[in-house]
This record gives C-alpha cells, structure tokens and sequence, in this order.
C-alpha cells in the first residue's frame, strides 16, 4: 500500500488532558489504542502561476484523535520483540468501538527520554500492515491502516512542577522509519473562539429580571415589590449570601462604570458560599466514615470476634 503521509494529527484538549491524567495516574508504564478518523481535504484554490500545473498533488490528509483505550499497563497486545497479537487486540477491541476508527497507539513511560524505542517501533510497524484493521478516509477513495504512535515521558528527574511531554508520529513503509508529525490541540487559541459563537452557559445563579421598573432591584416600597424582593433575596442567597439584591441595581446603568468593587464582593460572597459548602460536604464524610468503622466494630462483637 502506498504511503498517506498525514499533515498534521488534531485532538481535542480534554482528550489530551484525560489521556495525560490516565498515564500520571497509573501504577507505572502504560500504553493503549488510540481511535479516530483521517479526513482527506482538498486546495481551497486553484492557481494557473503553478508550474507544475495538474501535476502537482497538493491534497492534505489530517487525523483526528477522538478517543483512545488505556490499558493500564503494557504489552497489552504485542510481545517482547514488538510483534502485535490479533488476537489480544481483538479482545481489547470487543465491545468498545468499531474496528475501522483505529488509527494507532500510545505508550507512556515514566523517567525516560521523549524518543521511540526499538520495540516501539516494531510495534507501530507491525500495526500498520494489518489490512484488517484499515477503514476508509474521508472524501477520500483510499483506506488508512493504523500507523500513529502518541508518546508520553515524563522528566528524568522529580522536579517540584508536575510536566508531561508527549510528540506523535506515524509510520513510513517506503522509508521504514517513524516520522515526526505536528500535534494541534483543537479548541485552544484565537484561531478556534468561533467554536463557542453559539455557547449558552448554564449556570446555578438565579434569573432575575433586569428591568428596573417592577424588577426585585428597584428601590420602590409597594406591598408587590417587596413581596417579589424577598423571593429574590432569597434565590440570590443560595448562591451568595450577604449580597442584598438591591445592590445588584449597581451592575446596570449609568452606575455600571464603576461596577468592580461590587462584581468582586459578589464574587467573593459566592467563593464563601461553595467554601462553606465544601467544609460541610467534609464533615459530613468524615462522619459518615466514624459511622461505617463503628458499624464494623459492631459486627465483629455480635460474630464473637472482639
């Protein structure tokens, strides 16, 4: 099969951060399968300035990593000399997602170097032959075979900063080497913020309305007002306790220019409120936790154990 060298692979960054989590979590070295698709996309434009006319193949392939399978620990499904076992991989793959979105693998080292092995390589090389787990490319008439390989290292040494190194490459038959491919992190810089265009935050803090007149904020005394204030406080309480909603008035209008000392004390007075939550969610575990070692203590008695 010819080679599709990619330009470059793509992953989200909550699945580059859970899959750093799964390695700085695990007991010792790790690898896994890593799942995806590969698009084929084609020149936006066309010039007749180029010289080597129609020729020339500026098509682009480009993989996406969507999701991977850790296995937590190594030689999941290949042995000592790097030599992959169907089988074993059939098994990881049971189940889980279909075989045509596999496009490569990963390993995880602690305290080495951020460079493949000898073994890493002939397990990549090994996967890449296997027509069986090829799938199809997108927009494209030619299939992709697993040939990816994502390494993560971390530092030789301890140090007092917890880092993460990791670099992507895929396999080249013709040469037979491991190439160095580019990584983009889909979703972090400016060239992805209209991705969140139609964003609608979802968020505990009460609805209030933002109509002065007849709003919980004016400053009117009828019997309706402060019916509709008490309500109100009492919303904004559960998230913020000390703010009057009277001072929420602030944030609007013309006062609005000078709205940061009042944001922050909002801000502040809500950081308190999940504070003092947080203490209570403790002492509650820990008294759940006195609860259970005195249920066990109890059991032990009544077996004639104590």
């Amino acid at each position: 099969m010819d080679d599709l060298p990619l330009q470059k692979i793509q992953i989200s960054g909550p699945t580059l951060a859970s899959m750093i989590q799964r390695f700085s979590t695990a007991l010792g070295d790790v690898d896994g399968l890593l799942f995806g698709h590969v698009s084929h996309i084609a020149p936006s434009s066309l010039s007749d300035d180029d010289p080597l006319g129609s020729s020339s193949d500026p098509s682009t392939f480009v993989a996406t990593i969507s999701g991977f399978l850790c296995s937590g620990t190594i030689d999941s499904f290949y042995d000592s000399s790097g030599q992959v076992n169907v089988l074993a991989l059939r098994r990881l793959l049971a189940d889980r997602v279909p075989l045509r979105s596999l496009i490569g693998w990963f390993s995880g080292r602690r305290r080495s170097p951020l460079r493949p092995s000898l073994r890493e390589s002939s397990v990549t090389a090994c996967l890449s032959t296997k027509a069986q787990f090829s799938f199809p490319i997108e927009n494209s008439l030619s299939n992709f075979r697993p040939s990816l390989f994502l390494l993560f290292a971390s530092p030789l040494s301890d140090q007092v900063i917890h880092t993460h190194e990791y670099k992507a490459y895929q396999y080249c038959l013709s040469s037979q080497t491991l190439e160095p491919k580019s990584i983009d992190i889909v979703n972090i810089g400016p060239a992805f913020r209209g991705h969140y265009g139609s964003f609608s935050p979802s968020s505990p803090f009460p609805s209030l309305a933002c109509d002065l007149r007849g709003s919980p904020m004016a400053e009117d005394d009828t019997d309706a007002t402060r019916v509709s204030k008490a309500q109100a406080q009492r919303e904004l309480d559960t998230c913020a306790e000390g703010v009057q909603i009277g001072s929420l008035r602030r944030l609007m209008g013309s006062e609005a220019t000078n709205y940061t000392a009042g944001l922050e004390d909002l801000y502040e007075k809500m950081l308190a409120k999940l504070d003092s939550l947080a203490r209570l969610v403790e002492k509650t575990s820990a008294k759940v936790h006195e609860q259970e070692s005195h249920n066990v203590k109890l059991r032990y008695k009544v077996a004639g154990y104590d």
